[in-house]
């Protein structure tokens, strides 16, 4: 990937500091110039890839590129250079462009409605990890510096009739400009844009804007719908007062990657912890969703990744909620982003930023932190059916580094540092590997806490994660990009089970049955697997979608 020059930059603010006056269409212009040739690098970088497949390129239709989209954004950006407005709304466009570009150019984000969820459901202090000096630079280059122009220009305002008129006119040029351009090229941009459908989602500013404009309109303008019950005939079928309640633990992990893991077949001893206690692996799991925002909420609904809608998800109960219906007691401890709402019916904590020193550095914790939150919850008497959802910062990146103590490093050389594109692929995987393994070792702690409550109680452990990873593969990294193009690093997704033999019985589970379980699962199986692993019986669990009835005894034998 070409690297950007400070003269890219230098050429514009240049031109532009030295008009000591300017008119209003003529700045309307140099800002759309600057967005079309400067803040649309990713996009022509991408359009680059999609010339590479032409048999024969027409340069002219090449050059076309940037002239359409300056005419373009000039004649949008006509709409908002209006007095007292044009200033402040161009600072501030620029400013969240400059963010915008710098994670597309450097980390191949794309910034749709779902990575929206995601940026507006992102705490402060998450955010924070992606700060490093190389992002700070790129932010008062792209961003800083031609917002200072900006409020520095000395626009020369006519009377608003003229005004008017002119304005008219520069449309009306820009328009004819664009519409030149396609009338010449109509045909080449229709074939070349449906072979390269995705290069909109990279237009700066449009497709961003309307995308945050589309999550913001369905989240908090949009009457909102009816809340929905599901499962409130839900019943526990197996228990009754001769037996051990049920104490059982789901550990969601945060950006861990199937391929990763040892028990996937990965060459590392990344699962060294867990080994001893010999957990089930089932077959590598699709997620719902490539960020947490949209991953997780799915992951508990009922309606599967084809058909889920957040908007609809939030209006109605989560497996969760049937849970708690059925009596279970249902805990939640969170020290990732929070439980995007599924968790809000219930008892749920998170952890506190500060909460221990030892632990905490302001802006996250290391996951051994819940193991305390979960010390203090057994030191209780379990009297019934309970589970414990553990929600860990996991994989978190791009601070990989911060995700686990120094004693934990396995794998060196590692990369402590947040602009994780300008580490070795050997440091990076190194580092990510050391936060799967710091994983294991919290389940296996877990596991081992379990084990001293087996004599008032039939334990059992289930891991799953979220969504995973890019670490370079294909010029990608970190996770969120749109489903339909996600690479497999970024969606397929460990699932580990753990059962104590009490468990195992009460539950009538075949264990070598769940360990030649053969075929793809994704995170549509959560829901019913969740209902089925608790024994309750509610008409909305789906046996054909819970893993475990395949495992059964009664349905074996």
């Amino acid at each position: 990937m070409p690297r950007l020059k400070w003269t890219h930059w230098v050429g514009f603010y240049l031109g532009i500091v030295s008009l000591k006056s300017i008119g209003l269409n003529r700045f309307t212009f140099f800002v759309a110039l600057y967005y079309a040739v400067i803040l649309n690098i990713p996009l022509y970088i991408r359009a680059a890839e999609g010339l590479k497949t032409l048999s024969h390129i027409d340069w002219l239709f090449v050059a076309s590129f940037p002239v359409l989209l300056t005419s373009l954004l000039a004649l949008i950006f006509s709409f908002f250079s209006v007095k007292y407005l044009a200033k402040p709304f161009f600072m501030i466009l620029t400013l969240v462009s400059a963010s915008v570009v710098y994670g597309m150019y450097k980390y191949g984000i794309v910034f749709d409605r779902a990575m929206m969820e995601n940026i507006f459901e992102t705490h402060s202090a998450e955010a924070l990890m992606y700060l490093n000096g190389e992002s700070v630079m790129g932010f008062l280059l792209l961003g800083i510096v031609p917002a200072f122009i900006i409020a520095r220009a000395n626009i020369a305002y006519r009377v608003w009739w003229k005004e008017i008129l002119l304005k008219l006119g520069f449309m009306l040029g820009m328009l004819s400009i664009a519409g030149g351009v396609l009338a010449v090229y109509y045909q080449d941009y229709v074939a070349f844009g449906r072979n390269n459908d995705d290069m909109k989602q990279l237009i700066v500013p449009t497709y961003y804007v309307g995308a945050a404009a589309r999550y913001l309109d369905q989240r908090y303008i949009e009457t909102p719908l009816t809340y929905q019950s599901l499962g409130t005939d839900a019943t526990n079928q197996t228990r009754d007062s001769n037996h051990k309640p049920l104490l059982t633990v789901l550990l969601v992990g945060e950006t861990a990657r199937s391929m990763n893991y040892q028990y996937y077949g990965y060459q590392k001893e990344t699962n060294v912890f867990t080994k001893p206690h010999n957990p089930i692996v089932l077959s590598a799991t699709i997620s719902c969703g490539t960020a947490t925002a949209q991953s997780l909420p799915c992951m508990f609904s009922r309606m599967g990744r084809d058909n889920y809608d957040a908007r609809k998800a939030r209006a109605q109960d989560s497996v969760i909620d049937v849970l708690d219906h059925a009596g279970v007691t249902v805990h939640w401890i969170d020290s990732d982003s929070g439980c995007k709402s599924v968790c809000d019916r219930v008892t749920n904590e998170t952890v506190k930023l500060d909460e221990d020193p030892a632990l905490c550095d302001g802006e996250s914790c290391l996951d051994q932190i819940v193991l305390s939150h979960l010390d203090s919850i057994l030191e209780r008497p379990i009297e019934k059916d309970t589970l414990l959802v553990l929600h860990i910062m996991g994989s978190h990146g791009p601070t990989y580094s911060h995700r686990y103590p120094a004693n934990h490093k396995a794998f060196t050389p590692d990369c402590p540092r947040s602009d994780i594109q300008n580490c070795s692929n050997e440091a990076l995987v190194n580092t990510y590997d050391n936060t799967i393994r710091y994983s294991d070792y919290i389940m296996a702690e877990v596991i081992n806490r379990l084990k001293q409550k087996e004599s008032v109680a039939d334990t059992a452990l289930m891991y799953i994660s979220d969504h995973g990873e890019s670490l370079g593969e294909k010029g990608l990294y970190l996770h969120g990009a749109p489903y339909a193009f996600a690479p497999i690093e970024q969606v397929s997704v460990p699932w580990l089970l753990w059962l104590s033999e009490g468990f195992r019985q009460e539950n009538n589970l075949d264990e070598s049955c769940l360990r030649s379980l053969q075929g793809e699962l994704s995170h549509d199986n959560l829901f019913d697997s969740l209902l089925g692993w608790m024994n309750i019986h509610t008409h909305v669990y789906r046996k054909e979608l819970d893993i475990f009835s395949r495992c059964r005894l009664a349905a074996v034998s």
